[in-house]
């Protein structure tokens, strides 16, 4: 099982040097672990003991679909009512804790590793019932119907659950864990996890219509974003607009794993 990092909150400490590694650009932004501080969260309608790393939202002329949250829930913490928006689908992660989950009736519980999906006007309820903080990340996108398309279904399931799918041609050391088919239409995003081996690289600029958030799980790399290698470590956010190039080579002495958004199998709106 990974070893998935979750922010540990709190503040540096005043002898901590102010220079950092993040970056905003009109390509990218970089979001390091280091930022996630306590004085950045914010304190959400519906949701008692729980404070959120707000790390992606909508923004005009920068990427547009979705909105990614950290949360850390405190033992007893939780919300009956979670999503305050019609139409909107989700998906959640766990990365450290337990989340007790109601999901249209059934209960769940997801452990470190949990993956959940929500579709739009579904049903929910998310509680921590343990005795130790629980963190996860909750990706929020407004569904986007289809003609002749059915909407998905809730499913519950795991990291661990899933064999990685290797990428071909790179015997085995670039691998994506598929929680959704990619040919599966009634899906219109991916919320998947990457994993490449020490010394995996993405061997070409990725040039590309799909949004991305990526939240660095586990390890080390140095990533290529638009004109800039950027050097990223666990618990690092990159957010990728339309079109920006990108790569990636894993340099750690280990795997190299991130939590990867991106919009998909819809036309480009022209109206």
């Amino acid at each position: 099982m990974s070893d998935y990092f979750a922010p540990p909150g709190g503040l540096p400490p005043q002898t901590a040097l102010m220079t950092g590694r993040a970056v905003f650009t009109d390509a990218y932004a970089f979001i390091p672990r280091g930022v996630f501080s306590d004085i950045v969260t914010s304190y959400l309608p519906g949701w008692a003991g729980t404070k959120a790393w707000i790390i992606a939202r909508p923004m005009s002329g920068f990427s547009e679909s979705f909105s990614q949250y950290v949360m850390e829930v405190a033992p007893g913490g939780g919300s009956d009512r979670p999503e305050p928006e019609a139409g909107v689908q989700g998906v959640l992660f766990v990365t450290r804790g337990e989340l007790a989950l109601t999901l249209e009736g059934q209960a769940h519980v997801l452990a470190a590793g949990g993956y959940a999906y929500i579709p739009a006007g579904a049903t929910w309820a998310a509680h921590n019932r343990g005795a130790l903080p629980a963190s996860f990340h909750w990706l929020r996108k407004r569904y986007e119907a289809a003609p002749g398309v059915e909407a998905p279904p809730a499913f519950v399931t795991s990291d661990s659950a899933i064999a990685p799918s290797p990428m071909p041609d790179t015997n085995g050391v670039w691998a994506t864990t598929r929680f959704v088919e990619p040919d599966d239409l009634r899906h219109d995003m991916h919320v998947n996890i990457v994993t490449f081996q020490p010394g995996g690289v993405i061997p070409f600029e990725e040039t590309h219509v799909m949004e991305h958030g990526l939240y660095v799980l586990e390890g080390k790399a140095v990533y290529k974003l638009n004109q800039d290698w950027v050097e990223v470590e666990a618990g690092d956010f990159m957010w990728l607009r339309a079109f920006c190039p990108q790569a990636c080579y894993a340099a750690g002495p280990g795997p190299f794993r991130y939590l990867l958004y991106k919009d998909v199998n819809r036309h480009a709106r022209l109206a």
